[in-house]
């Protein structure tokens, strides 16, 4: 029995079923039913002379020539032939399901089939170059209506059996030309014969063929795009650095493979049964189900595998979601039809599998922030774990569409006991959007969660001034990669004006822990008149302090050129200009007591601090010589 989905051939007869009571055995019939039988019996006999001059002779060796070739006219009159056959099926069939006629309209019928079939599968095989998936991916259409391409001959003006030109206005319709002509001729003749076998009751026949040789140009095509079936205890035992190339040569596979491969098996599939949709839609299911599996497969055991969970494996992970995510319309667009529900199911699988494991690894990353241990940097640079995390969440931004669909209902607050205020999230020009609101609050908390984690180490550095140095630093790195990638986006302007506010509020602090000594070794006014004692006092405290902040400070560090720059200025705003007034003032009055040297009361110029304080936050190795020594300058 034939599916449903296939057009019902009309039964051969039994040559010793009964007769009596059958139309055919009335003695009289009506002037009309002659004249149908007559051209009915007109009509055989026309198709059995085109039909046997075509038949295939499997007993004799011969060079098979197709129809399908030139002007087909051939190839029109032969389906023509297999049409009228068919309808003169279907009146002797009804006259008598015994009738002569019909069994010989049936072995006409099954050699016409035999051709049909033979020319399906050398059409098929002969354009496989033709009807690659990537020329036919490039329509525009999966289904389009009768063209003058698909069935320009059939349109052609008609030439009788005696040559004569018919009457017919229809004007005559010339081959296709262009880069495309082929494979445009091709799937006009496949979808000709493809029709002509449908309707005559052969589809699965035709089915059959054309799932020959597609499926294993699927298959091939896969084959060589790289992708292979791996088990969980495969990928398990795998190094990463391999596993880590599967995955490179999937997503470019996938790519490939859903807007090229099977989007132009679909198409080709619906042009070629473009006379019956459930056929275009099985046969398309029969030759890239398994093909469509297997690929599916890969991401779905990835995300399955213990082997990803740990945060270097993050960003491999949301390539493969990525990849299907950006897709996803696409394949459910090729694989839309019920047949095809297994594979929406295993996709769909792969991107849950995925997404439960990109959440997994956020998690074990925030764990690895607050459970780092590493030393503070000498000199309060910026620290290590600094660096590594925003470098991470400049990475994470880029993949803000497929982090933000993941992270969508996950909520942040429920998981730590911080105070709510803490979770207000930044305001951006995206803001309004639940899933990057959604993005844009994790990715705050993981900030949030690294500055915590910065306050703790900076407790750890002996020198007050020196931990505001540090937390300066490192802030302001963090203000910097936001402001310099997408995370700025995502996190908005408003967010990183209060944080570098914050900077400078660390550096103020820095300032004046540091250089307090120094500042308070001077009069509150500098130009106040007051005794010699207390003026030597004065440049003594000051030489003390100036020299134990310099050489405090020559180890430490501010990374930034401009924060660097900007923190000098500041400092020698601070200090030079009161040092300069009160060394001015007092210059004359005790010149006769200004001895320079490492033994003077007066160690420095003003233009001496200056160029010390230039000298500052480089970091200078330890076995430089810290001490400081007078470069009078005028």
């Amino acid at each position: 029995m034939k599916g449903s989905i296939f057009s019902k051939r009309v039964s051969s007869p039994s040559r010793h079923s009964s007769v009596s009571g059958s139309p055919s055995s009335t003695p009289s019939r009506s002037s009309h039913q002659s004249f149908s039988e007559t051209m009915m019996e007109e009509n055989l006999d026309l198709a059995e002379v085109i039909i046997t001059a075509s038949a295939i002779d499997a007993h004799r060796h011969q060079e098979f020539s197709s129809l399908f070739v030139d002007d087909r006219k051939e190839a029109r009159k032969f389906l023509d032939a297999v049409s009228s056959l068919q309808h003169a099926m279907h009146y002797y069939v009804k006259l008598s399901s015994s009738s002569d006629k019909l069994v010989r309209a049936q072995n006409l019928m099954q050699i016409a089939i035999k051709r049909l079939e033979k020319e399906f599968h050398l059409i098929l095989s002969a354009n496989r170059k033709n009807l690659d998936s990537e020329s036919v991916s490039c329509r525009s259409s999966r289904a389009p209506a009768r063209s003058s391409v698909s069935d320009y001959y059939y349109y052609e003006d008609e030439i009788s059996d005696e040559g004569e030109e018919s009457t017919s206005t229809t004007p005559p319709r010339t081959p296709p030309r262009g880069e495309n002509a082929e494979a445009d001729l091709a799937m006009a003749d496949l979808r000709n014969i493809a029709d002509c076998m449908i309707a005559s009751g052969y589809g699965r026949e035709c089915v059959n063929i054309y799932k020959l040789v597609r499926k294993s140009i699927i298959d091939e095509t896969l084959y060589y795009l790289g992708v292979e079936k791996l088990s969980q205890h495969q990928m398990q035992k795998m190094e990463w650095n391999v596993l880590e190339q599967k995955i490179k040569t999937w997503v470019h596979a996938f790519k490939i493979a859903v807007k090229t491969l099977f989007c132009g098996e679909r198409i080709l599939c619906d042009i070629v049964f473009s006379s019956s949709e459930k056929i275009a839609e099985s046969c398309f299911t029969e030759i890239s189900k398994d093909a469509a599996l297997r690929l599916f497969s890969f991401p779905e055991v990835f995300g399955r595998s213990k082997k990803i969970l740990s945060p270097e494996k993050m960003f491999r992970t949301l390539d493969l979601f990525e990849a299907i995510s950006d897709l996803w319309p696409d394949i459910e667009s090729i694989f839309s039809h019920e047949s095809a529900a297994a594979v929406r199911i295993e996709a769909e699988a792969a991107l849950i599998k995925l997404g439960e494991s990109v959440r997994i690894i956020l998690t074990q990353f925030e764990a690895a922030i607050q459970k780092d241990s590493s030393k503070t940097p000498a000199g309060g640079g910026v620290h290590p774990l600094t660096r590594y995390v925003m470098n991470y969440l400049v990475f994470l931004a880029d993949y803000s569409g497929a982090v933000s669909v993941i992270i969508a209902d996950w909520s942040v607050a429920a998981e730590t006991p911080l105070p709510q205020a803490y979770f207000s999230s930044p305001t951006s020009a995206l803001a309004d959007d639940p899933c990057v609101a959604a993005i844009t609050t994790r990715l705050a908390w993981l900030i949030l969660v690294l500055l915590c984690k910065l306050d703790g180490k900076a407790v750890k550095y002996n020198d007050v001034a020196l931990s505001y140095l540090f937390l300066a630093n490192n802030l302001n790195y963090v203000v910097s990669k936001v402001r310099n990638s997408k995370l700025g986006l995502l996190m908005g302007p408003e967010w990183i004006s209060e944080n570098r506010a914050k900077v400078s509020k660390y550096l103020s602090n820095y300032q004046r822990m540091g250089w307090s000594k120094v500042m308070a070794s001077l009069p509150e006014d500098p130009t106040a008149e007051i005794s010699p004692e207390q003026v030597t006092d004065c440049f003594e405290q000051f030489n003390a302090a100036f020299e134990e902040a310099y050489k405090k400070q020559t180890s430490w560090v501010i990374p930034d050129p401009r924060l660097r720059d900007d923190m000098k200025i500041s400092l020698a705003k601070q200090i030079v200009p009161s040092y300069r007034t009160f060394y001015n003032k007092h210059r004359d009055d005790y010149a006769r007591r200004f001895r320079f040297g490492t033994d003077s009361i007066v160690r420095y110029v003003p233009q001496d601090l200056s160029n010390y304080l230039s000298d500052l936050f480089f970091a200078a190795s330890s076995d430089n010589d810290t001490s400081v020594s007078s470069s009078r300058g005028r």
